[in-house]
């Protein structure tokens, strides 16, 4: 691929092509992550000025890993868009309480994030199945309009919920009383059914499970399915806890008990193949790479040495595809394990990596 400036329409139409293979090589992802680092160096401000800090342009990087990573936390401090901002399709923010205080990632179309999910999803969580009944812990896109979560999920129930699946959060909460009688039905019909939603939402379903001494054995084919933490919306619970609860109220093994993880500032999101051991490999399909690094530096880490998560995503076009975070880690075959949130130097080098990024990115 030409190195040279490409439109917008042609930076879609390379990647809706990318998805829809399903596979590729080393050379044809390095291709087109150099492509639109070109892309976005031209067309994204903030992003140019810090990647000239760093001495990274496009006539100086070769590689997709030398392709400098944003800060995560610099998504609520900045607009970080290729296209004007008023022209994006769909906004989505991080979750917060105040608009001043959240991330945003501008959408000039929504046909690349939805690609990407579908692809992901049918690959690692239909596993072959064209359907499945559904029913849905978090809020729909009505309620949450800003909320990639909301919007991910509705696309879940769209292309792979049966009809009957439905949405069990409301504007008044949890509707405990109709996801148990779907649950009860379920159980008696030896239907497979699934449940999706936020980590959070899945504590209080386990409590009212507890209150009651209420237990069911969903079909087999049935899985669960969290995703986002705790993020102080209920109690927190140990991993192993929380799936082994997790197995005992509905049933399903905890091989079935699937976690995602994904971002707002991401457009693809990563899998396991279940929580028997926690943490689990997870990994994402073939548009997405990771890395760990040492926040400080930016240098890669050895496989099995723990550090900070960079993400490089090429689905996430129109504003960074590449992503510092927050988040620590370590690279193993397969993938890498997710180890939390970083702390003590970990933690500094992330909040170092935000005012070096700031102060470039503003000039």
């Amino acid at each position: 691929m030409s190195r040279t400036e490409t439109s917008q329409a042609e930076i879609v139409e390379a990647l809706l092509a990318f998805i829809g293979r399903g596979s590729a090589t080393d050379a044809e992802f390095e291709a087109l992550a150099l492509r639109l680092f070109v892309y976005q160096f031209t067309h994204n401000a903030p992003y140019r000025r810090f990647a000239q800090a760093r001495g990274r342009t496009p006539l100086t990087v070769r590689r997709w890993r030398d392709i400098p990573a944003v800060p995560i936390k610099a998504f609520k401090d900045l607009t970080l868009s290729c296209c004007p901002p008023e022209e994006a399709e769909r906004v989505f923010m991080t979750s917060g309480t105040t608009g001043s205080g959240r991330g945003r990632s501008y959408h000039p179309t929504l046909a690349v994030y939805d690609a990407s999910m579908r692809a992901g999803f049918a690959t690692r969580v239909m596993r072959g199945r064209d359907a499945i009944r559904m029913g849905i812990l978090f809020p729909d896109e009505t309620a949450l309009p800003n909320s990639s979560l909301a919007h991910y999920l509705a696309l879940a129930r769209e292309h792979f919920g049966t009809p009957d699946s439905a949405v069990f959060v409301g504007p008044t909460g949890l509707d405990l009383d109709a996801l148990l009688a779907a649950l009860a039905e379920a159980e008696a019909s030896g239907e497979p059914t699934a449940l999706l939603g936020a980590t959070y939402a899945f504590v209080p379903v386990l409590d009212a499970l507890k209150e009651r001494g209420r237990r069911f054995a969903l079909p087999p084919g049935s899985f669960l399915f969290d995703t986002g933490g705790f993020k102080g919306q209920s109690r927190e619970i140990e991993p192993d806890a929380f799936y082994d609860g997790l197995s005992a109220a509905f049933g399903v093994a905890r091989e079935s008990c699937l976690n995602m993880y994904g971002m707002t500032e991401l457009s693809t999101q990563f899998y396991d193949d279940g929580n028997a051991v926690c943490p689990p490999v997870k990994s994402g399909p073939p548009w997405i790479r990771s890395r760990v690094v040492d926040p400080l530096t930016g240098a890669d880490l050895p496989e099995g040495e723990t550090g900070v998560l960079v993400h490089h995503d090429l689905a996430h076009f129109n504003s960074v595809s590449a992503i510092l975070t927050e988040d620590a880690g370590v690279i193993v075959p397969g993938g890498f394990r997710l180890l939390g949130r970083v702390e003590g130097s970990a933690s500094r080098g992330c909040s170092v990596a935000v005012a070096e990024f700031l102060a470039a990115a503003q000039g």
